[in-house]
Formats: structure tokens, C-alpha cells, sequence
């Protein structure tokens, strides 16, 4: 048991007698109200969201979470294929299940899994990754005034705004939180 308070993203707690993932959690103190925690979590069975709130005080049952890091293999037609780099056993995930985190996903990058009572329940990807540009138009020489961007479509099909000196195939550094531009690699 733990207090709401000390809950942080990522956690596994037991919510209605049902585990769910937090995704996010806000403390809130109110002119002349108590303090509560706002968190919006996600049941794993059902994959449904909730906003929920407790009091600062309320006690808060904890789900055990593992953490395994595993390294992307390759995707197919059943799904994205993991390794363990340690006992290389592969692991499957659906499309679904990744969401976003599929745009981002080259061959070798490590990741992390979270397990909560022996099943997959999300993906954390590193801050940033390396992708080529795929295609992209070329710059026009007069339109460098302020800093003006262009589409470019990199390796894995996502399409980000780049900056006109960027061409193909290029490498460069892609925040994966945003989904934003970062640099050349």
C-alpha cells in the first residue's frame, strides 16, 4: 500500500479491484479545499481509460511491475518482434498495442517493456532515435529568411517537418516524445 500522493507515471495500481497502468498524475491544491491527486489511468484488462481522483491521504494498492529491456528485430505480417539480448527469447506485439511508438522503431533499437502480472501493458521508447530520410523535396535557395521548414518522410513511413538543408538520405535525430526534429545525427 501506498499513499496517492507518492503515485507516479508508469506505476501499476489496483483500482476497483481491476489492475490499471497510470498515465498521468497531477497534484491539485484548491484555494480553500483539500489537496487531491488527479491521475488518469488505464485498465490493462480492458484497455480503457479513467480520470480518477483521491485524496492526498488515501492509501493506494500497488501492482507489481518487471521491466524488461529488449531490442527490435523486425515486423511482419503477425506483428513487431522483440528480442531479449540476454536469453534470446523473441516477443511479439500487435500494431496496436505500440501505437505511435511503430514510427520511431528501427532495426537493434533497444526498448523497454513493462509487464504487470506477466503481460505486456506499454512500450517506453528512448528520448530520441536515429532515422534516414526516406524522401524529401529540395530546399528553395530564397526561402531561408527565418527558419522554414520542409515534409520529409523518414525510413519507417512518418512524415516530420525537417529543415530545407535536410536531403535524402540523410540521417538525423528525431525526438520521440514529439515527434519533432532535433538535429543531424
Amino acid at each position: 500500500m501506498a499513499l496517492a500522493n507518492d503515485l507516479r507515471k508508469g506505476m501499476a495500481i489496483k483500482y476497483n479491484s481491476n489492475a490499471a497502468i497510470v498515465l498521468e498524475v497531477t497534484h491539485r491544491t484548491p484555494g480553500n479545499l483539500r489537496a487531491f491527486v488527479q491521475c488518469i489511468i488505464r485498465y490493462i484488462g480492458t484497455g480503457k481509460s479513467a480520470d480518477v481522483r483521491f485524496s492526498s491521504t488515501e492509501k493506494v494498492e500497488l501492482v507489481d511491475v518487471t521491466r524488461s529491456a529488449l531490442e527490435f528485430s523486425y515486423n511482419d505480417h503477425e506483428g513487431y518482434h522483440f528480442m531479449d539480448p540476454e536469453t534470446f527469447e523473441t516477443t511479439t506485439l500487435q500494431k496496436d498495442f505500440l501505437g505511435d511508438a511503430k514510427d520511431y522503431l528501427t532495426e537493434g533499437m533497444s526498448v523497454e517493456v513493462l509487464y504487470v502480472e506477466g503481460r505486456a501493458v506499454s512500450l517506453e521508447l528512448p528520448p530520441s532515435a536515429n532515422l534516414k530520410v526516406a524522401q524529401s523535396p529540395e530546399g528553395v535557395r530564397g526561402d531561408s529568411s527565418n527558419n522554414v521548414m520542409k515534409p520529409a518522410v523518414l525510413e519507417t513511413g512518418k512524415s516530420i517537418n525537417v529543415p530545407l538543408f535536410i536531403k535524402e538520405g540523410e540521417i538525423i535525430k528525431v525526438d520521440t516524445r514529439t515527434g519533432e526534429y532535433m538535429g543531424r545525427a
